[in-house]
Order: structure tokens, then sequence, then C-alpha cells
């Protein structure tokens, strides 16, 4: 434990730690009680991962991407949803949640940054959220949010909206749905709030400590799929470091990525709009300049040959940029019809396209030390 974190423990909030301490082995115990007295429902537990899936997504789309990041823009319905829904998953109101979460990335590693790192993995984990800190914001981080009535009410009416969607509603639906009680409450209610404080935990944690750095080692975040499938595609960590006001996490389409899948839905149902995407230029411009990097470090190329590769790295980039530009004149030309331009702008793409895959192979093939036939 860092010794940082046993100077805090004398500020510990009781009503944090009790709650995080015991509501694992509440949900376990009636998780018993309900099997034992009951018996086991399997519409109890699917009841349980589809409050988990709502609040889940509420603070990975909702929390995270709309509100923390201005990733894209959404329909006031959507925005109460997810405010509704990111409160009963008892991770504080969106105002605190915001705050923390734009320090973290203003101050990441550093003394400032709420869940810190460098203090050890609990302390990054949940041991800062037991401290009586951790129940104040900083409003200069959160001026635009204030602006939001959405925002204000579900603020100054947070515990009486986790309760009633987080706790009473899934454990009413047990009830009255499937005749459980102690079914609703246990998997619909509290197993649901423990696995997802966990999972949103482990982006602060484990996302920080394993994976790779493709884009950055500026700081100590990671990608790694794993944590993708344990935190609704939040696990692509070093990418969002880097380039966080991406509405995506998994930019390639193979990688897991939930909420930038539920995101684009909302898109093609008109209830969001103007998601942001990084330009294609910028990714492989930060991935190539990583690539040199730690090629530099590994095999300590001469100064001649990394030159060499920088000139070509920047070549890709301004390649790309080109192929990007030319793409955005064509829409246009096909818009206005103007078969003649659209033609000339076709031409251009496929050589620009041409030029880039050349440099790329040509960097490769240098950075592995082969000849350049």
């Amino acid at each position: 434990m860092h010794k940082n974190f046993k100077y805090k423990l004398k500020n510990l909030s009781l009503l944090n730690t009790l709650f995080l301490i015991l509501t694992p082995p509440a949900s376990i115990s009636l998780t018993v009680l309900w099997i034992y007295f009951d018996g086991f429902d399997y519409r109890l537990l699917l009841l349980g991962i589809f409050f988990y899936i709502l609040s889940g997504v509420s603070i990975t789309a909702g929390y995270h991407r709309l509100f923390s990041h201005k990733a894209y823009t959404a329909h006031p319905i959507v925005k109460a949803f997810f405010l509704i829904f990111g409160a009963a998953a008892f991770q504080n109101s969106l105002l605190k949640w915001a705050s923390d979460h734009r320090i973290h990335h203003n101050q990441v590693d550093t003394e400032k940054d709420p869940y810190n790192i460098n203090e050890g993995f609990f302390y990054a984990h949940m041991g800062w959220i037991l401290l009586k800190s951790s129940n104040e914001f900083d409003p200069k981080y959160v001026k635009d949010l204030t602006n939001d009535p959405l925002v204000l009410f579900q603020h100054k009416y947070y515990f009486p909206i986790a309760g009633f969607f987080g706790i009473a509603l899934p454990t009413f639906m047990g009830w009255f749905f499937f005749d459980s009680f102690l079914g609703g409450l246990s998997v619909g209610a509290l197993f649901k709030v423990v696995i997802l404080h966990h999972s949103t935990f482990f982006i602060n944690s484990l996302c920080h400590y394993i994976g790779n750095t493709p884009y950055t080692d500026s700081n100590t975040a990671k990608d790694s799929w794993l944590m993708a499938l344990l935190t609704f595609g939040e696990g692509y960590h070093n990418f969002h470091h880097f380039f966080q006001a991406d509405y995506r996490n998994g930019i390639k389409w193979f990688q897991f990525d939930p909420t930038k899948w539920f995101i684009k839905f909302l898109a093609w149902i008109r209830l969001a709009d103007k998601l942001k995407i990084t330009p294609k230029f910028k990714i492989v411009g930060a991935k190539l300049q990583m690539k040199l990097k730690q090629a530099k470090a590994r095999y300590s190329l001469d100064e001649e040959k990394y030159k060499e590769l920088e000139s070509i790295k920047e070549k890709i980039v301004e390649t790309l940029k080109l192929i990007e530009d030319l793409k955005n004149q064509y829409a246009q030309a096909r818009a206005k019809l103007s078969q003649i331009n659209s033609l000339e702008l076709k031409r251009r793409i496929e050589i620009a396209k041409v030029e880039f895959k050349y440099n790329l192979n040509a960097f490769n093939l240098i950075l592995n030390n082969r000849e350049l036939a």
C-alpha cells in the first residue's frame, strides 16, 4: 500500500466505505437465500443482466463519452436515459463523475490525478473512492455541464434516482413478474451494482497496468482487448488517452467496443449526432511515431536512419491527409453532379493510395533492417 494512502486512511468516507465493503457480501448472501427459498430462475438472472447493461452503457456511452468528452451530441431523451441509469450504477452524480474524469485526463499520473495509478493498484481501483474528498467535485472542470438543467436535476436528486432505478425498480420487477422479492433484490439490484463497480474500476486500475502502448507512452494508459471485454469496450485505453474526443475506443471494426456500436445505432435512428472521429492520418502518425521511438530504443538506430524513417513517416501522414481532403472534394463533386471533376478526383485518390502503400512498405522494411527492393 502506498505511503500516501496510509495517511489518507484518516479521512475515510464512512458512507462510501460501508457501501463498497458491504454490497459484495450482501449480494452473495441474498443470492444464496433467493436460491434456497425460491429456487433458481434463469429469468431473474436475465433481469440482472438487463439492468447491468442499462447502467453499464449509461456510464460508458453517457457519463463517459457523451458528457465527459463531448464525443457526440444526443437527444434529450437519450441524455435523460443515461442520467437515470447512470445514477442507478451508484457511481455518483454526473457532475462529480465528469469532474473526476476530466481532472484525470488533465493531470494523469500526477498527484492531482484523482485515481493516480502511481499511488498503487488498490488506490486507483477503489481506494480513492473511500476518501471523504471523493464526495466533492471541482466546478471549474464542469462549467459546461452546470448549464444543463437535466444534469443539475440529476445532481440534486441523485440519491432518490439511484435508489429507485438502481434498487427499488429491479427488486419490484423481480417480485411482480417472477414472484421473487429476494431474486430481484440480490441479482437485479445488488449483484448488478457490484459487477458494474468493479468493471468501471478496472478502467482506472487494470487499464493502466495490462496491455500495450501503440499510440503514446506519455502516460500509463494501455490498450487491452481483455479489458475491453470487461468494460463495454473501454479497454482500448491508450488510444482513448491520446484521442479522447473520439466517440470510439476500439477503432477497428473487429475490436470489441459495444459502446461504439450503441452510439452508432443511436445515430442511425437519429437520436445522436456529430459523432467525432479522429482523422486517420493522425492515428497512423501516432502509431508510426511510437514504432520509431521503440525501434530507436531497442535497436539503437543511428541518426541518419532515424531521420530517413522520420522523413518517410511525414510523407505517409501527408499522403493520408491528402487522401482525406480529396475524398471530401470527391463527395462534394458527386453532390453537384460534376462528372469531370469526380473522375479527376477519383484518379488522384488512387494515385495517392499507391503512394501511401509504397511509403508505408518502405518504412516497415527499413525499420526491420531489410533492403528496399
